[in-house]
């Protein structure tokens, strides 16, 4: 088969997996009217699908090595086509609940499938380059094209129109897993019994933690007992997971390896642009929900930042290289700093178009960071051997699922505390005793003069009115806290990246300057 068949299926098992994950985080104010949920109760059906997804990736990776790709693929796809058609007979927020948990297990394979795809006929030299840089551009993209996809998908058919959809990418990509297979290497009996207790402890703690970060901010950190309960068992877990591993000679996981000093820098530097990259996904988009604009008036900022991420992933590929990984992480971060710096200074007034620039730095900077900072970790696991590179690929996707939900928890917990601080600040100076507040609140009362003949019922709903325009107000303060906030770590980072990279550089010239300078001997 040619390449171009293979690109084209990755980029189907991409958009599929991508659609089933997005769905419900793109659509969540429509589901909460079509299941007649709350806030608070539709962030379970997010909160159900992360659970189990966040981990399953870890254990595939030996399922795959001991029973072959091929076989892999073919029933991961048939238990995403069976989940896939669950969707059609949910009728309730509870069954669509289960639902989501099923699907979260049965989407785990998918992506990995959609990046084996990728690679598979790209040449060996260039599988770290280009092959790389494709495969992971092409699944940034995705929550992009799915959310531009969704307005239409859910008027024409509201939330079954999105589960027919989906079950429809489910049957293309069945097709073309049979049709197109993918080459398999030598099996190995690589599963011990011990993995098994290792993973499921993992994945208690890994999704447990998952939960307290998708909810933690719906129902407040210190309200909800159940939180820090949570908490508590994930922590639990994991150590027990880690006391194990470390007096294992086959270890699911090598944790020495993990917390060595090298890798420690590594992990931070993944988890340092995960949070950065939030901007986008946490603090941008969610601003104009708050400005009450809808999804379908979003699309164009969507496509912008598909399109960006697109050309960001080129520009990438072209330049990757394993000695210019700092250099792309410091033009990464200078792009994130120069277009959080732009968003903060929104205003009421600001709509998509004008972030279309400072959106488009972001997503540039999102698909620059990964390919190098992916191909480093495997080059320095591969030189320590086959069972780094499994330790290494749970890392990285522990940073960026993880990551990304403690990315939205942390961010989005700081816009609700700066909007209830700007709001006290500009309450204080509300009074009505003062002739422009009397005169605002009359302004606004107006409009309901000739419905409302009652003049304090009519004073109330001008007060009313004036109280919306603060809690608005607040909310642009806050946000624009947040992208300062962003704008400085990034300027930070990028500032100490560069001072370390000079250093190496004045050492180096030191380094080969001092040969040439030594004294003949006699």
């Amino acid at each position: 088969m040619p390449a171009a068949a293979y690109i084209a299926a990755s980029c189907l098992l991409a958009l599929t997996q991508g659609f089933g994950m997005n769905m419900i985080a793109g659509n969540l104010q429509q589901l909460q009217g079509a299941f007649s949920a709350t806030q608070a109760e539709a962030t379970w059906l997010i909160a159900a699908y992360l659970a189990p997804n966040v981990s399953l990736s870890l254990a595939l990776i030996k399922v795959r090595a001991q029973y072959g790709i091929r076989t892999f693929a073919e029933w991961s796809i048939v238990g995403f086509v069976l989940v896939s058609m669950l969707h059609l007979f949910v009728t309730d927020l509870p069954s669509a609940i289960a639902v989501r948990f099923v699907a979260g297990i049965a989407a785990a394979p998918m992506s990995s499938l959609a990046f084996l795809y990728m690679i598979e006929k790209v040449q060996p030299q260039h599988k770290l380059t280009y092959g790389l840089t494709a495969a992971l551009t092409n699944i940034a993209l995705i929550p992009s094209l799915t959310r531009i996809m969704f307005p239409t998908l859910f008027e024409l058919g509201g939330v079954h129109g999105l589960y027919l959809f989906e079950l429809a990418l489910a049957m293309a990509s069945f097709g073309a897993i049979y049709l197109l297979p993918l080459a398999s290497p030598p099996r190995a009996k690589v599963i011990e019994r011990l993995d098994i207790l290792s993973y499921l402890l993992v994945a208690v703690g890994f999704g447990s933690l998952a939960i307290v970060l998708t909810t933690g901010r719906t129902y407040w950190w210190l309200e909800a007992p159940w939180l820090g309960e949570l908490l508590v068992l994930s922590f639990t877990c994991l150590t027990i997971a880690a006391l194990i591993e470390l007096h294992r000679k086959q270890p699911f996981l090598d944790i020495r390896w993990l917390v060595s000093p090298e890798i420690l820098h590594f992990t931070m530097v993944l988890l340092l642009f995960r949070l950065l990259l939030s901007e986008q996904t946490a603090a941008a988009t969610n601003f104009f929900l708050v400005m009450g604009l809808q999804t379908e008036q979003l699309t164009g900022l969507y496509t912008v930042i598909a399109i960006a991420t697109v050309v960001g992933g080129i520009a990438c590929a072209l330049v990757v290289r394993p000695e210019r990984e700092p250099y792309i992480h410091l033009v990464a971060l200078t792009l994130i700093a120069v277009g959080a710096w732009m968003d903060s200074r929104a205003t009421n007034l600001t709509r998509p178009h004008d972030v279309y620039l400072s959106q488009a730095l972001i997503a540039a900077a999102s698909a620059m960071f990964l390919p190098p900072s992916m191909a480093r970790g495997l080059m320095n696991a591969l030189k320590k051997g086959p069972n780094y590179i499994f330790s290494f690929i749970i890392l990285f996707l522990a940073t960026q699922s993880l990551g990304g939900q403690f990315g939205s928890a942390l961010f989005g917990s700081l816009i609700t505390l700066r909007e209830k601080f700007h709001s006290n600040i500009l309450a204080q100076g509300i009074t009505l005793t003062d002739p422009i507040v009397a005169g605002r609140v009359g302004q606004l009362s107006a409009g309901y003069g000739h419905t409302l003949t009652d003049t304090a019922l009519l004073k109330a709903e001008g007060a009313n009115l004036l109280g919306q325009q603060i809690t608005r107000e607040a909310n642009v303060l806050a946000y624009n806290d947040v992208f300062l906030l962003i704008s400085m770590l990034s300027a930070g980072a990028a500032l100490c990246l560069l001072i370390h990279l000079t250093l190496i550089t004045i050492k180096t010239r030191i380094q080969n300057a001092a040969p040439a300078n030594a004294p003949l001997a006699t």
